[in-house]
């Protein structure tokens, strides 16, 4: 079985300041968009492929659509909420990593059994190319 990362978008959006905050629904899109990779190639140092990935959204974020290789969960209330559901229904038996910075998510999803890494597992990270970084410097 596939391990399993569940990334908290809002967190991770949040973590560069790049104007995401003016278009919420298309920075979420840019993070999914820039998923797909880790799904086949896995995270460094961390899971080796292949990855089932999930992209947890909220509030102004909903609405985004998976893609190959990144299943998209709208969160009806608290993203941290379906992401803690997810940890606890998909998560037994196989390992799981959740993409976070929040402490009091990452308490809650340790506590299920998760591992937890922040946001530049999966934003920028020193990869050229990532998320949020446009080829102008920000």
């Amino acid at each position: 079985m596939d391990a399993l990362v569940i990334v908290d978008a809002a967190n991770v959006v949040g973590s560069v300041p790049d104007g995401w905050w003016r278009d919420r629904h298309g920075a979420a899109e840019r993070l999914r968009d820039a998923l797909p990779r880790y799904a086949a190639d896995g995270l460094d140092g961390l899971l080796e492929p292949p990855l089932e990935v999930v992209l947890v959204v909220e509030g102004a974020a909903r609405g985004v659509t998976s893609v190959a290789g990144v299943r998209v969960e709208s969160a009806h209330g608290s993203g941290d909420d379906r992401i803690v559901e997810l940890v606890a229904d998909e998560g037994h038996g196989r390992q799981c990593l959740v993409v976070t910075a929040d402490r009091g998510l990452r308490e809650r999803v340790e506590a299920l059994g998760a591992r937890v890494t922040g946001p530049r597992a999966v934003w920028g990270g020193g990869r050229e190319g990532g998320p949020g970084r446009r080829g102008h410097g920000g």
